[in-house]
């Protein structure tokens, strides 16, 4: 797990205030970072182009001009000239050691993209969108400094972005480098240190971006036990049953000792290790929303007197009622953004289009679990977002293999499963979500279906 954040300049201040460092001294540090990849990753006289902005973002791209003039055939560009402070002497420091500012673009090994760093609040003008879209269809190795230009503060597109193999980000990693849009654009990110230990650089924070490393499995550790020491999950089976099924079959090979498929339907087809009743009994935890559609609205308001943990996910969200279970405790919600847009309307905090929720995830996610506390919510997306107590915590380990009908049915049950297991809401999400993501890295990412994603859940590797 690692900590991520919003801004990074307070904690540069800190450096000039407390730790008595100059802005030099970050900047030379910064670019020395991201020529240790360099050196690392390519021979001695590749060609590599910089392309530098005019603040102290491109005065990084120049000191790194610099600091591989000499080993490197280096071409750097300034299309918008150099006009802070740093921007003006690194340069003069380039110029004295010979080097030379080039007017064209021309190909190379290595695309360096120092325009725009953190904090951008604006759209990009036209003169810095045709060289963006000349860097990007370049082949050559792509690194950004800092964060790809192009992505603003809050991890949204202005409106194009430089898509980078490698980001090289400073001081610390931004939130914005998670958002779904900056997913396809950021490529690895490492991050730099500037002259302190991370640990005297950094400061508190909210949010939390969780690794493979960081997994934890439903191993079992006592010989002395049976299945209904692994719990009893009841899963509410509506209109679309298959949704039910794999949900049941996921939280099953997860660890859960015993799911039930509740149904008022008799001719259900269910796999044979998978229970069947007609009635809620004595679960330990319930999952239900997936495939519902109006199946068992009669009894919701029988199902919120159960003091008992619930997975919510799917028809739910439309439903008003939900209001009511955002009041109890040991309740995760598992919304895709455009349920999510509804739970948001049904709970008084706006309406927005599910474009508005993709701009805003991380404030709207926060904002929610700020009013709902108690509640653990897993926001689906191309990095799933964690949120609870005001905490933010991303999951971006997942691909694009788990675009497809189902996944989020899978996901609903391995949480479902956790919790029968007796493990807290949150850590059921967080590393039900990671096992999740871990499955899903499926080659080819087009042919992951979740029968398959669900045989993958018991081949994932303790880490």
């Amino acid at each position: 797990m690692k900590p991520v954040y919003r801004e990074v300049y307070s904690f540069d201040k800190k450096c000039y205030e407390r730790y008595k460092l100059t802005e030099d001294i970050l900047m030379e540090h910064a670019a020395y970072s991201i020529a240790l990849e360099i050196y690392k990753r390519f021979p001695k006289f590749s060609k590599i182009n910089i392309v530098a902005g005019p603040g102290n973002n491109g005065a990084d791209g120049i000191t790194l001009a610099r600091i591989l003039w000499g080993d490197y055939i280096v071409n750097l560009y300034l299309p918008l000239g150099a006009k802070s402070n740093m921007a003006k002497l690194q340069l003069e420091r380039f110029l004295a050691l010979g080097g030379k500012v080039k007017e064209e673009c021309e190909s190379g090994d290595v695309i360096v993209d120092a325009i725009f760093g953190s904090g951008l609040k604006r759209d990009l003008d036209e003169k810095i969108i045709g060289f963006i879209s000349k860097m990007n269809k370049a082949k050559a190795f792509k690194i950004a400094c800092d964060i790809p230009t192009g992505i603003d503060d809050k991890g949204n597109l202005r409106p194009v972005a430089f898509k980078a193999d490698l980001t090289v980000t400073m001081g610390a990693e931004k939130l914005a480098l998670y958002s779904d849009f900056a997913k396809d654009y950021v490529g690895e990110i490492i991050r730099a240190d500037l002259g302190v230990s991370f640990n005297k650089y950094k400061g508190p924070t909210k949010y939390h971006v969780w690794e493979r490393g960081d997994l934890i499995l439903p191993i079992r550790t006592t010989q002395n036990s049976h299945k209904k020491s692994y719990g009893h999950l009841g899963v509410l089976a509506g209109e679309k049953v298959g949704a039910a099924v794999l949900a049941s079959l996921a939280a099953f090979n997860f660890g859960c000792g015993v799911v039930s498929i509740v149904s008022h339907r008799e001719d259900i087809n269910i796999p044979y290790e998978i229970m069947h009743t007609h009635h809620i009994e004595n679960f330990n935890t319930l999952a239900f929303g997936m495939g519902l559609n109006n199946h068992f609205d009669d009894e919701l308001e029988d199902i919120l007197i159960f003091d008992i943990p619930m997975v919510i996910d799917a028809d739910m969200f439309y439903k008003e009622i939900i209001k009511d279970f955002l009041k109890k405790e040991n309740i995760v919600l598992t919304p895709h953004p455009k349920e999510f847009a509804s739970l948001l309307k049904i709970v008084g905090m706006g309406e927005y289009s599910i474009k508005e929720i993709q701009e805003n995830r991380f404030d709207l996610a926060e904002e929610f679990s700020n009013k709902y506390p108690n509640v653990v919510l897993l926001l689906k997306g191309a990095n799933k977002i964690i949120a609870y107590k005001g905490n933010l915590h991303i999951d971006p380990n997942g691909s694009v293999a788990l675009a497809k009908g189902g996944s989020g049915d899978v996901l609903a049950g391995m949480i479902a499963s956790l919790l029968a297991q007796g493990w807290h809401p949150l850590k059921s999400t967080i590393h039900a979500s990671l096992s999740h993501s871990i499955a899903g890295n499926y080659n080819p990412n087009y042919a992951l279906t979740p029968m398959k994603l669900i045989e993958r859940i018991g081949n994932i590797l303790p880490s």
